[in-house]
């Protein structure tokens, strides 16, 4: 079993992933209660207007040695304390990031046929086949949040659904390298 070999559970496997990811965001929408407005969305959008897009931190202190300032220590007693992002003004450009998402997939499929074809035999049993496919995208689609949440705040709740996306991802990935693998 090779790489190469594997092709055909990489592409499927890339489009169901794909197509259950877009059910889960525009049909089922469990991630929309973990998108919260503003209190006075006016005032922060023009606050914030004029930053180059970018990842930003509130209060900005790189230095360790600034906690020992009393006006830094201040500014986190007072907060807020946040971790913002920016990208480019415009319309949201959907059809980028869906064929980078799809690729993304495709990157995934590519990891597990690699795992696959490294630890089993060419005919090995599905649920072989399942286990080390599906857990091999049940990480590369989820593990990577957990930091996330630990050092940068991301609700536990968002991590939460995030792994079940991944649980999910994972299985049809499992389920569709175990038939076609």
């Amino acid at each position: 079993m090779s790489i190469i070999g594997l092709w055909l559970p990489i592409l499927v496997s890339a489009v169901v992933v794909f197509a259950a990811s877009s059910v889960i965001w525009m049909v089922f929408k469990w991630h929309n209660s973990d998108y919260k407005k503003t209190a006075g969305e006016e005032r922060v959008r023009e606050a914030l207007r004029g930053e180059a897009p970018g990842f930003y931190v509130l209060p900005y202190c790189m230095d360790p040695a600034e906690f020992k300032d009393p006006e830094v220590q201040q500014k986190f007693k007072d907060g807020p304390l946040g971790y913002i992002t920016i990208v480019a003004n415009g319309l949201p450009k959907m059809g980028g990031k869906l064929v980078s998402m799809f690729i993304y997939f495709l990157l995934v499929g590519v990891l597990c046929a690699y795992f696959v074809s490294r630890t089993l035999a060419p005919d090995a049993e599905y649920l072989a086949v399942f286990r080390v496919a599906g857990t091999v995208a049940f990480i590369a689609n989820g593990i990577a949040l957990i930091p996330e949440s630990v050092w940068f705040g991301r609700p536990w709740s968002m991590t939460a659904k995030s792994l079940l996306d991944a649980l999910i991802y994972g299985l049809l990935t499992g389920g569709v390298f175990g038939w076609l693998a």
